[in-house]
């Protein structure tokens, strides 16, 4: 569940212009460190053509083990690692 929370925001991050990420309200659970440790990496991921926040959220959620080591530790030590 809280993993699906993390995920969802780091998604909103992503498809959010760049512009635009100052001004989101993200969850308490998404850290300065967290997001920090993983805005490039579901960028570099997970950014296509006309991403969408459901699209982002899958391929977040499939591509766990290829985000960065800082981005995994991260997900990790807040509890929100895949099983």
């Amino acid at each position: 569940m809280f993993y699906r929370s993390i995920v969802f925001a780091m998604a909103v991050i992503a498809a959010a212009p760049a512009g635009a990420n100052d001004k989101l309200k993200l969850p308490p659970e998404v850290t300065p460190k967290l997001r920090a440790a993983c805005e490039s990496d579901v960028r570099r991921l997970c950014i296509g053509e006309d991403p969408t926040v459901d699209k982002v959220k899958s391929c977040v959620m499939s591509k766990f083990f290829e985000l960065g080591k800082k981005c995994q530790f991260e997900i990790a030590t807040a509890g929100f690692a895949p099983n």
